[in-house]
């Protein structure tokens, strides 16, 4: 008897530069232990690799991500452990040296929807819905919604999350949780460019986040550190501006 080897819930590619990872439990691909594992995994191996100037976030079939797997979650302490999971997931994505896009396919519920508020740029289709729901069935995203409020601010947040009703595409780059819709044909290569554009800078996108929690004074004082750090690593940093001057 031949025995088949169980699907990977992610499949990663890397080409030209560009790590593509996408999402692979259909229908909805939704976030277990395994698939979190294996984005752990490959988001830190593309990350690591001198050679990866972007990272693509993307799903299989018409569905970005529906959040969380609730299938095996019998208890609180299953739920708290899941969440956790999450969390895990969600901290490392900023800390990233490499800039990462999501190309959102399809419906991005829940902690989809915090996946794609944790990248740094979105390109969205135009018929699918990105933000929370909990609110609908009587909970409240309390992991979820963390993303999107830093993404967001406070008001424009509470519109999706204390309703429990996602935004459409068009409100969600109306909000600012997408840079842009595409269609189905264009969408990764109208992800792609923003991974083009980000790869001619100096790697600063840690700093951005890092400074992005910080108070106004607080990063100020730490952009200077930051500055003798790159112009160290960059010392012809003169002939670059006089190129562009």
């Amino acid at each position: 008897m031949i025995e088949r080897a169980e699907p990977r819930p992610i499949e990663v590619d890397t080409s030209e530069g560009v790590t593509t990872i996408i999402l692979s439990k259909p229908p909805r691909n939704l976030l277990d232990g395994d698939l979190v594992d294996a984005m752990l995994e490959a988001l830190t191996t593309a990350d690591d690799d001198e050679n990866v100037t972007g990272i693509l976030l993307t799903g299989s079939g018409d569905h970005f991500c529906g959040g969380l797997d609730v299938s095996n979650i019998t208890s609180a302490a299953d739920a708290i452990a899941a969440a956790a999971h999450l969390v895990e997931l969600l901290r490392l994505l900023p800390k990233l040296r490499t800039p990462i896009v999501a190309a959102v396919n399809g419906d991005a519920i829940a902690g989809g929807a915090s996946l794609v508020c944790a990248c740094d740029y979105a390109v969205a289709v135009p018929g699918c819905r990105i933000g929370a729901h909990e609110v609908s069935i009587g909970f409240w995203p309390m992991v979820a919604q963390v993303p999107l409020i830093h993404r967001l601010g406070a008001r424009r947040a509470m519109e999706n999350v204390g309703s429990g009703e996602p935004f459409s595409a068009a409100r969600a780059l109306e909000v600012g949780i997408v840079n842009r819709l595409a269609s189905n044909d264009e969408l990764l290569d109208a992800a792609a460019q923003w991974l083009a554009l980000a790869k001619r800078g100096y790697p600063g996108r840690d700093v951005f986040y890092r400074f992005a929690a910080m108070s106004y004074e607080q990063a100020l004082d730490e952009s200077l550190s930051e500055l003798a750090n790159m112009l160290e690593a960059r010392p012809d940093v003169a002939e670059r501006l006089g190129h562009n001057h």
